[in-house]
């Protein structure tokens, strides 16, 4: 099995995949979420495993924006939660106090606030594809003021120095992973998946009309685990809602709630029915 993610090696995409993937899986690093995605929608792996969700920084808007703007024929296949722990890495050993600058992923800098508030607030920040990329630019810079936010896998696979390990604001820092692949080749889920939808109205909508769709779920017994908004990119005030909910599509009362949900809005899509796995079974 040919599996896409976020590169390049040492990502905490790899460690996602390295913990969760089937037996003989090929990985295949691309430079973006997006292109990772994009693989699948094309047909150049079998398969992705992309963020979706961090539990201190939220949703992770590239992949939720591919999936309904770019990526029609790919859906979300499993899911697994992965823990996300933080180094500050540089080419050789230094102190906090020696250092000027600090690069990684936007996300990971966020992840790490307070850290960088606290030990490194003259720091200047640098932006990177991922926080690989970060730690292999450190490790080649080698100019002894500049740290990389990765995880140690990659301080390891560059032969970098950890100069402060669990950086992560919250010792239970955690990301939801997502399995994806395309819409033919996903089997049927288990009774006790989960279901992702994304909905938008046609810009009319009446007050509460988002109150009158959410009825529709409770009437029918159907519990709503999660609910977001995101713009569409068509204008501002136009939005696109994700929605969590528990129960496989193509059973009641999930499959009847859709139905009635689809007679109030504009367009409704699937993302996905899926739990945990089944190759870790």
């Amino acid at each position: 099995m040919r599996v896409a993610y976020l590169g390049p090696a040492g990502t905490h995409s790899e460690e996602a995949l390295r913990a969760s993937a089937p037996p003989g899986s090929e990985e295949l690093p691309y430079p973006t979420i997006y292109d990772a995605v994009m693989a699948v929608q094309e047909g150049t792996v079998d398969t992705a495993i992309v963020p979706i969700e961090n539990a201190l920084e939220g949703s992770v808007g590239v992949t939720m924006d591919t999936l309904v703007l770019d990526a029609e024929d790919v859906r979300i296949a499993a899911e697994v939660v992965h823990p996300i722990h933080h180094c500050a890495i540089a080419a050789s050993e230094l102190s906090l106090s020696q250092v000027e600058r600090v690069i990684s992923h936007p996300q990971a800098t966020a992840q790490c606030a307070h850290f960088l508030r606290e030990n490194l607030p003259r720091a200047e920040h640098v932006s990177a594809p991922s926080t690989a990329d970060a730690v292999q630019s450190v490790c080649e810079m080698a100019d002894g003021v500049t740290v990389a936010l990765g995880s140690r896998l990659a301080a390891d696979l560059y032969d970098c120095r950890v100069v402060a390990e669990n950086v992560e604001d919250h010792p239970d820092n955690a990301t939801r992973f997502v399995w994806l692949m395309r819409a033919d080749a996903v089997v049927d889920p288990r009774p006790d998946a989960k279901t992702s939808v994304v909905f938008w109205g046609g810009g009319d909508e009446s007050p509460g009309w988002l109150v009158d769709l959410l009825s529709e779920l409770s009437s029918r017994g159907v519990n709503l685990t999660r609910i977001e908004s995101r713009p569409r990119r068509t204008g501002l005030g136009h939005y696109m809602f994700f929605a969590d909910l528990e129960g496989p599509a193509g059973a009641p009362p999930v499959s009847d709630a859709l139905d009635a949900l689809a007679g109030h809005v504009e367009e409704l899509r699937v993302l996905g029915s899926y739990g945990r796995p089944l190759w870790l079974d």
